[in-house]
């Protein structure tokens, strides 16, 4: 049976930067061919107008699919399901697929769409990314402008117009693999630690939060999280079941960030002599050093294989997956994390 394609789930409040995070990865996906399902509310068609005419190469105009009758939570038997047969059973079927939800919906109802038997032995849930305006959070209003968000609840006659913005948030976190804090650049040091440590305490044991300015996170951090969160709704409680609705009108910004709030790099090392040692070894250097990924290959004493190892936070895969052949025995791990790692420190832990 071939693998499963993985699909991300982008949520989080009007104007948090969804849009803008979905932009960058497309600017920045390495040749990875990424499909798009855009939530929107009404026909107004805003995100997936901005992504049509973005002008990326990777970005073509039948990879952007909107859905602009309702919710995706609530129409998923007669709207999500067959999108996404007709996105898997495409020729060129995409490599990843990014469902970015209306700034009001709950992410739950979508990720347990994915158990739907017509869909459910050939995509998973690769991870949740949560996008939070930083600097209204911080501030404890929950997005940027709190008069928007109730002006589009006002919109819709099905929705739960007392449920504070609180609450909607609080199901966001819950349902988050990664916390984006968006708009980095506008907190302080101390105001974006304080805000990053509240959002750890406050969600799932090995969820990543992570800071970001205008979206700006590199595809391997945000892609490739494996965790097929279908499998595991339990941990993702909702604080209610309402059902809500909102269209993102992102902020779009056409300006250049690079990555300088992250940074990678390759550690090198001899053959190791036991793969479960050395799995527990990197968990406690990735937990002990805040490391977002580590992958890898690496050399084992008495084995013709070569040995994979991926790591997404404290999660370590291993497996053999080819002989070296003419290829050198060597073990090659590229560390990937928020700027400021001590790499000398994280170096000499792999090489010892």
């Amino acid at each position: 049976m071939p693998a499963k394609i993985p699909a991300t789930v982008v949520t989080g409040f009007l104007g948090a930067g969804k849009t803008t995070l979905i932009r960058h990865m497309l600017e920045n996906a390495n040749g990875k061919r990424i499909a798009l399902i855009i939530n929107e509310f009404g026909d107004l068609g805003v995100d997936g107008g901005i992504l049509k005419g973005c002008g990326i190469e990777n970005c073509a105009e039948d990879d952007v699919m909107e859905l602009s009758n309702g919710c995706i939570c609530c129409t998923v038997a007669e709207d999500f399901v067959p999108t996404m047969q007709k996105l898997l059973d495409r020729p060129d079927a995409p490599d990843h697929i990014v469902i970015e939800t209306s700034g009001l919906a709950l992410p739950q109802p979508l990720v347990r769409a994915f158990n739907w038997p017509e869909i459910s032995t050939r995509v998973t849930v690769d991870g949740v990314v949560t996008v939070v305006d930083g600097k209204a959070v911080a501030e404890g209003r929950f997005a940027h402008d709190v008069a928007a968000v109730d002006a589009q609840r006002a919109l819709d006659e099905n929705l739960d117009h007392e449920t504070p913005l609180s609450e909607l948030f609080e199901d966001q976190i819950a349902c988050a693999d990664m916390i984006v804090v968006n708009k980095a650049d506008l907190l302080g040091e101390e105001e974006a630690g304080a805000l990053v440590g509240r959002l750890r305490s406050d969600s799932r044991a090995g969820v990543q939060v992570v800071k970001a300015t205008m979206g700006a996170l590199p595809v391997d951090v945000l892609l490739g999280q494996g965790i097929g969160a279908e499998a595991d709704m339990e941990a993702r409680h909702e604080v209610h079941h309402h059902h809500h609705h909102d269209d993102d009108e992102d902020h779009d910004h056409h300006h250049e960030h690079d990555h300088d709030e992250f940074e990678s790099f390759v550690v090198a090392r001899d053959e190791i002599a036991d793969p479960a040692a050395f799995a527990e070894q990197v968990a406690g250097i990735i937990r002990q050093h805040d490391i977002l990924r580590l992958k890898g290959f690496a050399a084992v004493s008495g084995k013709p294989m070569r040995l994979t190892l991926q790591a997404v936070g404290p999660r370590i895969d291993t497996y053999f997956d080819r002989p070296f052949g003419a290829d050198a025995r060597e073990t090659r791990l590229v560390v990937i994390g928020q700027a400021g790692l001590d790499r000398a420190a994280i170096e000499a832990a792999l090489q010892a």
